[in-house]
């Protein structure tokens, strides 16, 4: 399964492409997101992403949203996992 970490500055269109070029190969990617405007941009790139594989035979992705917790730069921070299956 790939991972893609999405930040408050990424682009939501390359992160769908790279989340609909993940979806065509493994037929599940998994996204981690830490702050307000990641999860953002993360939900603007699954729904991006979504549209660009509706042309499909089956166009319908599941998302599953979690929590997770990580360590930055010696911190504990807790971040939002989004599970995207086809």
């Amino acid at each position: 399964m790939e991972i893609l970490k999405v930040a408050s500055r990424s682009n939501p269109n390359s992160v769908s492409g790279a989340i609909a070029g993940a979806l065509e190969q493994h037929g599940v990617v998994e996204l981690h997101a830490v702050g307000a405007g990641a999860v953002n941009q993360t939900v603007k790139a699954i729904a991006i992403a979504r549209r660009l594989i509706e042309e499909e035979a089956s166009p319908d992705i599941k998302v599953i949203p979690g929590f997770m917790e990580l360590e930055i730069g010696g911190q504990k921070k807790t971040g939002i996992r989004f599970v995207v299956e086809k």
